[in-house]
């Protein structure tokens, strides 16, 4: 579907009512809501730093990582793409410092097999440009102490020959390629099982599946409660299908919910101010047949740079390995939209909590993408056959813009209005996502929550 055609979804939680408000039984220090990676890694990094508080996860499907963060590439990017002073870039480099780090500690399974962004003569300035900005990249926030001879971001310039001596198979059109060493692929599903251990074994914090959040109000300190004198959001959960749900007073709430992060804050902000979230659907075909054989690491083409370019929407349909050894390729990028329907009608749609899962209906994967994909490869890898393509899984990207680059968004939401009851809202953080997931954990706790707590201490 062209990006003209799309429509974001702005719906709210509880937008029906459904939920009455119910005074809160129990107290949390910090309640995360979601358990994809970034969920996890901020709730490790809470239980962590703060190991006589209480921090409980909450994530509404019966094991953590189902969405988003279960169907990507599993690659721990370099840093090369975004804005130099941008989070994605800044925390990018942060995190895959800290997810290399992570799996040596833990015996996570990766591999650095380093990346290729190859080039043709028209894209030369393109990779010529992310060469140049790499080199001037400074180390990022809550780095160790390095020397000045030490790169952040290490890559090289190489002619297209000399990238054809590092991957034979590709095409005698590539005339230039950026050489990425750190780049590299990771078990994903390992890395989340050792945050979910970090947090179960720690002393105050709790992993809670099957359970949903319905409901979100500011607490109203004046009402008659043994809790009247605390400050924060009071959260309504539902496990499972039950007919009634739990009510908790988070004195601190971290909205890390992924694909539905809009509806928390949508519920609390008018209709003419709520965020919309668009959706951008990526096919990934398996690959086994000519013109790979001697294939070892990862390929990426340059993004589109004409016209209809979206390089900061998609990276291009790229070859990656899994930590076996096989080839796959993609994500494409096609947007999603709720049905198409008359304009009252779909303004109905696109405001309905309950519509707000539409995209699950777009999980299946089919072979309708694999001639566009066939297409996109052999501009790199002309010994690709087409026969060779197989639908294999299909992720979904939370987007909060159409075109244009678009930063990973923090949102502060205050539950007095002024600066007491904080709530972090997580948006828009797709790729690199899952490299960043550790330093965005560390940015939220360091030097969002913590520094909010000391304010209010002073």
């Amino acid at each position: 579907m062209a990006a003209t055609n799309v429509r974001g979804l702005v719906a709210a939680l509880n937008a029906t009512g459904c939920f009455k408000y119910k005074s809160p039984d129990a107290v949390v220090d910090f309640l995360v809501v979601g358990g994809g990676v970034v969920g996890l890694a901020v709730a490790q990094r809470l239980s962590e730093r703060f190991p006589t508080k209480s921090t409980y996860l909450v994530e509404r499907h019966s094991r953590a990582g189902e969405e988003t963060s279960s169907r990507n590439s599993e690659v721990v990017h370099a840093g090369l793409y975004y804005p130099p002073q941008s989070l994605k870039t800044q925390l990018c480099l942060r995190g895959r410092h800290l997810m290399y780090e992570r799996c040596d500690k833990y015996n996570i399974p990766y591999r650095k097999t380093g990346k290729l962004v190859v080039a043709h003569e028209h894209q030369r300035a393109y990779v010529e440009n992310l060469f140049a900005k790499a080199r001037q990249l400074s180390w990022p926030k809550h780095s160790p102490p390095r020397g000045a001879e030490d790169q952040v971001l290490p890559v090289s310039l190489i002619s297209g020959a000399q990238a054809r001596e590092l991957e034979p198979d590709l095409s005698p059109d590539i005339t230039a390629a950026l050489w990425s060493p750190e780049t590299g692929i990771v078990d994903s599903h390992s890395f989340m099982e050792s945050l979910e251990k970090d947090i179960s074994e720690s002393e105050g914090g709790e992993l809670v599946f099957s359970t949903r959040v319905v409901r979100v109000d500011p607490y109203k300190s004046k009402e008659t409660s043994r809790l009247s004198s605390e400050e924060g959001w009071v959260v309504q959960t539902v496990t499972e299908n039950a007919d009634q749900g739990d009510s908790l007073l988070a004195r601190t709430l971290i909205n890390a919910s992924g694909l539905s992060a809009n509806l928390i804050p949508n519920s609390l902000l008018p209709e003419a101010s709520r965020i919309p979230m668009f959706f951008g659907r990526g096919s990934y075909a398996a690959y086994s047949g000519p013109g790979i054989s001697q294939v070892s690491r990862l390929i990426y083409p340059c993004p589109e740079t004409g016209p209809n370019k979206h390089a900061f929407q998609s990276l291009g349909t790229h070859l990656t390995l899994d930590l076996q050894g096989k080839v796959r390729f993609g994500p494409d990028l096609e947007w999603i939209s709720s049905p198409s329907q008359a304009v009252a009608d779909a303004l109905e749609y696109d405001f309905n909590e309950e519509n707000a899962d539409f995209w699950r209906k777009h999980l299946t994967p089919s072979d309708s993408r694999l001639e566009e994909m066939h297409r996109a490869v052999t501009e790199y890898l002309p010994g690709v056959s087409f026969e060779g393509f197989r639908p294999d899984y299909v992720g979904i990207r939370p987007k909060l813009v159409l075109s244009g680059f678009q930063d990973f968004t923090i949102r502060k939401d205050y539950a007095d209005g002024s600066r007491r009851g904080l709530m972090v809202s997580l948006m828009g953080i797709e790729s690199p996502g899952l490299t960043s997931s550790l330093a965005i954990a560390e940015h939220v706790v360091d030097d969002v929550i913590e520094l909010e707590h000391i304010h209010i201490s002073q």
